[in-house]
Order: C-alpha cells, then structure tokens, then sequence
C-alpha cells in the first residue's frame, strides 16, 4: 500500500527520461533528414572554412603561427570556435523550435534545451574527430596529440554553448530586443577568438584582455593538444568554465520559473 505513492512520484521523471531522446530523434528528423547531403553537410561546412582559411593564408604567409601546416592551424581555431556558436545557437533557439511540444505536461523547456545540447554536442564530436583525425594523418605535429588536452578542449567548449544558449533560450523569449543585442555583440567573435593568430603574438596589456573571451581557453587548450612544443602562456582553464556556469544557472533558472509565459509564447 506504501508502494503506489512511490510509483506514482517516479512516473513523471520516468517519462521525461524518454522525452528526452524522442526530442533528440525528431530533432535528427527535421534538421538533418530534410536534404540528402544533411549529415555530409555538417562535416563540409567547418571542413570548407579551414580549408578556404588554410588557403587563403597560405598564399599571403610562409608559415603558419604554430607548426607547418596551415590547414591544422586553423582547425585548432575554428573548430572550438564554431562549436561554441553552433551549440548556443541551437540551445537558444530550443523554444522557438519545439514550442507546439510544451503542450504535453511530460515536456519541460529544460528538456527541450537538453536534447538541442545533446544532439548538437554529438554531432560535433563526431565531425571534430573527423576532421582533427583526418588532418593527423598528414601532419607530424598531430601524430601523438595529447588526448587530455583534446578532451578537455571540447568538454570546454560545450559547456560554454550550453551556458550562453541556455541563457539566450530564455531571454530570447523574455526579452525580445536581447536577441539583436547578442547578434551585435557577438559579430567580432571571430576576430577576437585566436583562430587566426596566437594570444602571446599580441602585445600586452592587448593581449590580456583578448584572454577575456572565454573561447580563447578553449582554442589554447586544442592547440597544447596538437603541438607538444607549444607553451599557452597565462593559460586559465577555469575562466571558461566560470563564464559558462553563470548563464547557464541564469538561464536554467528563468526557464525554471517562466514556464507558462514562455510555452504561451
């Protein structure tokens, strides 16, 4: 007679456990099911910007910033880079996406967000490991690439898309004009993330505050991976990982509290 409460509590838990991966495979459905060449086309883009980077620069420059080749260079840079504001991407727009599905009293926005983080997160896994993979078999310096480093890059990275998408899930919808403002503020990330140069190449006190944006750690932590002699001076691991945790509880938080306003819309 004591056991039906108990069967009854865990019930709902039960059936956003299995919420979560129906979320994931109609997100595979409709993001990567709606072309032929959908899967091949999130390998070919990252894969055409470094080489179009690669390039490019090999053709202005004899050498690239770290190591011989400019195509892994690059890979070191953009691949963190373009994790990051694919997954925040995807984290904020979970709301807008699946919105019609708050219907169902077993879907919570958080279960929203977690399957956009998941199948995001693993999709490029995937890819990075191609790529990276691909490019070590040509390139000495990524012979015996430092696993820890590699792992950690990434572990980094996601954490820092799913904070700022968390964030940005809830106060996209919150605070409507809070959208423009990030697109604005985001545009000069490119420049300013290390992807084409080093942080210790620019003169200081520049270069401490370059350190300020939190993907630069990330992209150090790839590049001690992949070439052993490489030194990241004034290296924070930490930093990427405070930056990440304060959005993520903010936006974890509103989605928490503002679950009628936000699934009304």
């Amino acid at each position: 007679m004591h056991k039906a409460p108990m069967a009854t509590a865990s019930a709902p838990s039960g059936r956003r456990r299995r919420a979560i991966p129906a979320l994931m495979l109609r997100e595979i459905g409709s993001t990567f099911g709606r072309s032929p060449g959908g899967y091949l086309w999130a390998l070919a883009e990252p894969l055409g910007a470094i080489l179009l980077l690669a390039l490019c620069f090999s053709l202005a420059l004899h050498a690239p910033p770290l190591g011989s080749s400019f195509a892994l260079f690059y890979a070191s840079g953009y691949l963190p880079f373009s994790i990051f504001l694919d997954i925040s991407g995807r984290c904020a727009q979970s709301l807008r996406f699946s919105r019609p599905l708050m219907a169902f009293p077993a879907v919570r926005p958080i279960d929203l967000l977690a399957a956009r983080f998941l199948l995001a997160a693993l999709t490029h896994l995937v890819v990075a490991v191609l790529v990276l993979g691909g490019l070590g078999l040509t390139v000495r310096a990524a012979a015996d690439p430092g696993l820890r480093h590699l792992a950690l890059a990434y572990a980094l990275t996601a954490f820092l898309g799913l904070g700022f998408g968390a964030m940005n899930c809830a106060l996209f919808h919150l605070v409507p004009v809070w959208e423009r403002i990030w697109g604005i503020a985001t545009r000069p990330l490119f420049l300013v993330s290390t992807i084409l140069f080093l942080p210790e190449h620019v003169p200081r006190p520049w270069d401490d505050w370059i350190r300020l944006n939190p993907v630069v750690q990330p992209v150090a932590e790839l590049r001690l991976g992949l070439y052993p002699f490489y030194h990241a001076r004034d290296h924070a691991v930490l930093w990427p990982v405070i930056c990440g945790a304060g959005p993520l509880l903010l936006g974890l938080l509103l989605l928490n509290r503002a679950r009628d306003r936000l699934s009304l819309g």
